[in-house]
């Protein structure tokens, strides 16, 4: 094969690798990932309606904690890394089970999805993503889930993915910082969600800064 008609054939591979893939199945992604199925929320079993009813006195009490602190941020799409914390505080004053989930490695990991492992009944453990919305974006293409592979993955057994979702709203200006407060929150089954695959490339300051790419340089 030529030189050409290899760059030629490298090239069509590459332009079918970047096209992003759509609508695939949350939990699908997670059994393929993790090994472990997603459970569906079931209105009808029992223990899931108990689950639920919890983690809504806990969304009821985050809302109270983050009203009485306010999340001090200069941008509203910071304000989920700190929703966390609150809702973590709120699980530990109802005495319920929550932290960083364990990996498969045994080690507590807190980036990456999802934020939280809890367990409100006795050695029922499901999992929990911490987000923020504001009421104006809702219905817009902007991407606010992700979901990144890893080697050393967070879900280590089956359960339900619940997702908690926080309303802020600008509260008022402390010096160089907004602070955001809440009207609201849902609590979402994540079993049915469709999300998208995009490829990205990436490299590496060892490549990056090669001798025989560098055009100029100079210490001052």
């Amino acid at each position: 094969m030529g030189n050409d008609e290899y760059t030629k054939k490298l090239e069509k591979v590459i332009q079918e690798l970047i096209r992003p893939i759509k609508n695939l199945p949350f939990h699908l992604i997670i059994k393929s990932l993790s090994g472990y199925e997603v459970d569906k929320f079931n209105p009808d079993d029992e223990n899931h309606r108990i689950t639920l009813e919890a983690l809504k006195e806990v969304a009821r009490l985050s809302c109270r904690l983050i009203n009485k602190e306010g999340i001090k941020r200069k941008r509203a799409n910071e304000v989920g890394n700190d929703i966390e914390k609150f809702v973590k505080e709120a699980f530990i004053k109802f005495d319920y089970k929550a932290d960083k989930p364990t990996t498969s490695a045994g080690k507590k990991k807190s980036t990456g999805y999802p934020d939280l492992e809890f367990c409100v009944l006795d050695n029922q453990y499901h999992y929990l993503e911490c987000k923020s919305y504001n009421v104006k974006n809702m219905n817009s293409s902007m991407r606010t889930f992700y979901l990144s592979p890893a080697k050393d993955f967070k879900i280590t057994h089956p359960g339900i993915h619940f997702i908690i979702c926080f309303e802020i709203y600008q509260d008022h200006k402390e010096e160089d910082f907004n602070v955001y407060k809440t009207r609201g929150w849902k609590i979402l089954d994540a079993y049915n969600l469709d999300i998208d695959l995009k490829y990205e490339f990436n490299s590496d300051n060892r490549r990056l800064y090669k001798p025989d790419l560098i055009l100029a340089e100079e210490d001052i």
